[in-house]
Order: structure tokens, then sequence, then C-alpha cells
């Protein structure tokens, strides 16, 4: 029993980590209240994740309604959002707390 455990965990491990290498990064600073750079493109039909590195000393929340996404990014922090897979398109998103200046587009083709 306990070697089928042990196989069961290995197995799980290793399909686990294929599962996450196959999930393209795309990093996003938030500098000045603005996301730099302000547009990705990325594949479609597949997941991704973006990693929001926030630079400024102030809060910012991460939101997009096209993606279904809100998330807090404290000063100097950073955070993951993984989304998709996500048909081809034009996906808006923006800084809740800088809206003016902190738009983004992620352009899926």
């Amino acid at each position: 029993m306990k070697k089928l455990l042990a196989i069961l965990s290995i197995t799980f491990l290793a399909l686990n980590s294929e599962a996450k290498a196959d999930v393209k990064e795309f990093k996003i600073q938030i500098k000045d209240h603005k996301f730099v750079p302000n547009s990705i493109t990325a594949p479609a039909n597949e997941k991704i994740k973006l990693i929001v590195e926030n630079l400024d000393t102030t809060i910012e929340e991460f939101e997009s309604s096209d993606l279904s996404r809100e998330k807090l990014v404290g000063g100097g922090k950073s955070i993951n959002i993984v989304v998709g897979p996500l048909e081809a398109g034009t996906y808006n998103f923006f800084g809740e707390f800088h809206s003016k200046t902190a738009q983004g587009t992620l352009i899926i083709k």
C-alpha cells in the first residue's frame, strides 16, 4: 500500500509539474500608476499567467470584468493571475485606484 501511495504521489507531482510548465508567463509592472507594458499579446486557447509587480509605494487593484478578475497588489509587492484558456479577442484591464492612467489590454491571437 505504501508503494502504491508513493507511486501515485510521484505521478501526481510529475503531471502537476508538466501542467505548470505549459503555462506561459507574462510580466506586467505598475509604475507611476501605469501598466508597463500596457499591452500584452498571448496565444489563444492556452492558460497564461500574468505576473503583476507593483513598483509604486501605494496599493493598486488589478481589475478586469473581461477576465472576471479583481486582485489587490500592495506597494512593492507582486501577484500572479492565471487566466484562460481564452478565445481570440481583446480583454481590457485597469487599476481600480488609478483608472485614468492604469489601463491595459490583453490581446489574444
